[in-house]
């Protein structure tokens, strides 16, 4: 928080978070991750509570409450993980900044915002009420020099690929924040703010530009971890020879030929690229709230003058956690339009399927570097589809059956599978986002369907039919909350077999056959054509699956990245 003395500015998180807001809070608020009562009605209730023991009204029982589990976040800030306490209780206003929209986004994009998703995700399934706002930049530096590029207005570039970047979330099953706010419809906001700045004296004023004194700022650098003397301008802090110091800067831009301006008291002209996200954060979750998030490369300069600019405007200004994501790199070196190594999500998804990608991207803890590349994409898409696979052939056994069982029918050590499966969930989700270990808790319940569907053991086991919905229920849980859930499993599995169509560059009438070619010679005891025709196929990432029903094709890992793994 600042320590010196500045006009009274506070408004209230209270007075204003979620009053316009369509999503309310459950009364008595309970942090019911998958409550007893929401599962089906097969489900073994009296013997089973997996997350809660909320008191089920049905069955007459009682039971302590098992409480909420407690959420650990990393924050920049103190440089360690903390226990997060909304400053409401219940209530959680957060904040990300969103995209600079002047060209398609890539997949460092895509990271950030699946990322905060997950965030958004796990805090609605914990039962608290959040007010997610994720900005677009709509006035910028790189706006204006695109358009002049295209021969374009820049609002109405700006314009065009804002819903380009929002059809790509949707592409990626991202829940809409609950705001998504814009610099060219927060002006006024924007220019009050820059006033109280200049009033409390710590900006200046040079022919119409409003710079921001970093050393009028003594605790400039404490997010970063820089001091003064570290900081230079670039990045989008312009060199100038009027500014009293290279690291000032830009809170207001006088006009220039060409580029969109506004009134302002200081003379026509644009905001600066930081002053946009301390002014609409400030509009919608006040100068304190709970969490400031991005990606790494936010940090400095763009963070840490956001800190200076808001604390700056108000003694109040405090956030609980600064949270940021780590980089993407290209066959581990880092992205970059320069060198050639740079993929927007569009090109991604066109030969992977967008859960495979959002898959990949939850694969590695999100603080972590994440090394993009073909091989960890098959990895993903191939995992993708073999727990869709399980589930699909789960769905349609137990549509064949009666779902209604006696309670206490499910084994015990399925049970356990399932409790173990939740508990991973909720521990490591808790855990800073623990995402890797979440997806790996997948295993042991996907293990235990396919034996319940394939072994002979399997098909004899007692209630298995019981253990095969409670089991697929459990995933779907799961699988719902971290935003993976397709839906329907039989239209991802075939969407999953054309993008595997489209990088083999084979059409499904070549493979099947390439499937009767080989049936032919085995009939003819011709095993090396057989195996040929297989190790051909497995090298494009094509699968063949024997039975005694006949020869199927899944898509699969390529063989060569195989022998790389």
């Amino acid at each position: 928080m600042c320590t010196f003395s500045l006009l009274k500015c506070y408004t209230p998180f209270s007075s204003m978070l979620f009053t316009h807001s369509p999503r309310t809070l459950l009364s008595g608020h309970r942090a019911a991750v998958f409550r007893k009562n929401n599962f089906p009605s097969f489900r073994a209730v009296s013997s089973y509570q997996p997350l809660t023991a909320e008191k089920n009204s049905n069955d007459g029982e009682s039971s302590s409450k098992i409480p909420s589990p407690e959420v650990w976040l990393y924050n920049t800030m103190s440089k360690k993980k903390e226990l997060f306490k909304p400053k409401l209780e219940s209530r959680v206003g957060m904040y990300v900044c969103g995209v600079t929209a002047y060209d398609l986004s890539h997949i460092g994009h895509a990271r950030v915002y699946v990322n905060f998703d997950l965030l958004y995700r796990y805090f609605k399934h914990l039962g608290l009420e959040v007010r997610y706002v994720r900005n677009f930049t709509d006035v910028d530096d790189k706006i204006i020099a695109r358009s002049k590029e295209l021969g374009e207005d820049p609002i109405s570039l700006s314009r065009r690929y804002c819903e380009e970047f929002c059809h790509d979330m949707v592409t990626l099953n991202c829940l809409p924040p609950t705001v998504e706010p814009k610099v060219s419809q927060h002006i006024p906001q924007i220019i009050d703010m820059i006033e109280k700045i200049l009033n409390n004296g710590y900006a200046y004023n040079v022919d119409g530009d409003i710079y921001f004194n970093v050393e009028k700022f003594p605790e400039y650098g404490k997010l970063s971890s820089r001091g003064l003397e570290d900081n230079r301008a670039g990045e989008r802090v312009a060199v100038d020879s009027r500014k009293k110091n290279p690291a000032d800067f830009a809170l207001w831009k006088s006009v220039k030929p060409g580029e969109p301006f506004w009134d302002s008291p200081w003379g026509s002209g644009r905001p600066g690229w930081h002053i946009e996200c301390s002014a609409m954060s400030e509009a919608y979750l006040g100068y304190s709230f709970d969490i400031h998030g991005g990606g790494i490369d936010l940090v400095f300069p763009h963070h840490e003058n956001e800190i200076a600019q808001s604390c700056a405007a108000c003694i109040k200004s405090d956030i609980s956690v600064w949270m940021h994501n780590g980089f993407v790199t290209i066959d581990s070196v880092k992205m970059s339009k320069s060198l050639g190594n740079f993929f927007t999500i569009r090109q991604v998804v066109d030969v992977y399927h967008p859960l495979a990608l959002r898959y990949f991207l939850m694969s590695a803890h999100y603080r972590s570097p994440m090394n993009y590349s073909n091989i960890h994409l098959e990895s993903a898409s191939d995992r993708v589809f073999y727990i869709y696979e399980t589930l699909h052939a789960c769905e349609s056994l137990l549509n064949q059956h009666d779902q209604t069982v006696r309670k206490d029918s499910v084994p015990s050590d399925t049970l356990s599978i399932i409790d173990n499966l939740y508990n991973v969930f909720l521990t490591s989700m808790s855990d800073d986002l623990h995402t890797p270990v979440v997806l790996a808790g997948l295993s042991d319940p996907l293990k235990l369907i396919n034996d319940l569907l394939n072994t002979r053991k399997g098909k004899k086991q007692q209630f298995r039919i019981e253990s095969l919905a409670l089991l697929k229920k459990s995933i779907e849980d799961v699988l719902t909350v971290i935003g993976l859930m397709p839906s329907s499993y039989n239209e991802v599995l075939q969407q999953l077999r054309e993008k595997a169509l489209k990088r083999a560059n084979v059409t499904e009438d070549e493979i099947l056959q390439k499937i009767e070619e080989r049936a032919a010679a085995r009939i003819q005891k011709d095993f090396t054509k057989s195996d040929d025709i297989r190790k051909d196929l497995a090298v494009l990432g094509i699968a063949l699956m024997d039975s005694p029903n006949g020869t199927t094709w899944r898509p699969t890992i390529p063989l060569p990245l195989q022998e790389q793994l």
